[in-house]
């Protein structure tokens, strides 16, 4: 009789288990859709999703995001590689200067109690929803054109698709944009892309598909850094973090699958409207 107990118990724990497996998979999944029909910043609801999916708190959540990041970000990379669209000095400068602020913000998630650290991302993705939805009312193709023929920042290219010409000007501020891309990546699992392409946008005069290259091509490598920082400090949950990558890089290739069915703006505009809802949300989830 007790061997039958402990038969029933035993699989009810594999069927427990197996259901579990099956929503990362399944959350992991949802990330990669969102991700590969969004475009960069995406990949920040990974968390939210963890954290009310799986009732993860943020510091258990951000390492297992930044596995799902670099994985689902490197498939996009691969890609923008074969095309031909990466600018690869001024991706390894934003990647050095992100890839050395990774860990720190690792450390610091760590040190922060979890309502003030739930409480930032929450207004993080708050901007990320505001900053999308204000881009996806713009027409990149005329504001790219006219961007080309007046720009005058510090990170120019010396003809149209030619090499960039260094300036310590230039240096500067991509190093910047890595280091706080970095930093926010290891301190709340997310790409980072919501930095990188703006600041790319700002100071240099590449053309947008070369931006969202470079930046994923970034995000791939800060991201990885971010993975191996969490390992050797023993922070990441590998038994859940394996399924929820899994299902993330099935959802970036479906993703990128049915994305040309859909209109690139309002697709913006509703990932923009779930994310302030889910900002809200970790509001909500923080007072209450």
């Amino acid at each position: 009789m007790a061997g039958q107990i402990e038969q029933i118990k035993f699989e009810s724990a594999k069927l427990i288990m197996m259901d579990i497996q099956i929503i990362e998979i399944l959350l992991g999944a949802l990330t990669g859709i969102v991700l590969a029909l969004s475009g960069a910043g995406g990949a920040i609801l990974a968390v939210p999703l963890l954290i009310f999916g799986l009732h993860f708190d943020i510091t258990e959540a951000t390492p297992i995001a930044l596995l799902a990041v670099c994985l689902a970000a490197s498939i996009g990379a691969i890609g923008a590689h074969i095309q031909g669209k990466v600018r690869y000095r001024a991706a390894g400068s934003i990647a050095i200067a992100g890839a050395l602020a990774v860990p720190t913000g690792i450390w610091l998630s760590k040190k922060i109690p979890t309502a003030p650290l739930t409480l930032l991302f929450a207004m993080v993705l708050a901007y990320v929803a505001y900053d999308m939805f204000r881009q996806s009312k713009r027409n990149d193709e005329n504001t790219e054109a006219s961007a080309s023929r007046t720009f005058s920042g510090p990170c120019m290219l010396d003809s149209p698709g030619g090499r960039l010409v260094w300036t310590w000007t230039c240096i500067r501020v991509l190093a910047l944009s890595g280091f706080l891309a970095g930093t926010l990546s290891g301190l709340l699992g997310v790409g980072g892309g919501f930095v990188i392409v703006p600041a790319l946008k700002k100071v240099t005069n590449f053309k947008i598909q070369s931006i969202l290259a470079t930046s994923l091509t970034v995000i791939t490598l800060t991201s990885g850094v971010g993975v191996i920082s969490a390992t050797l400090m023993g922070t990441m949950n590998w038994p859940i973090a394996l399924p929820f990558a899994g299902g993330a890089i099935a959802g970036m290739l479906f993703g990128r699958f049915i994305a040309k069915r859909f209109s690139g703006s309002r697709l913006q505009q509703n990932f923009a409207v779930t994310a302030a809802l889910v900002s809200v949300g970790l509001i909500i989830k923080v007072i209450l």
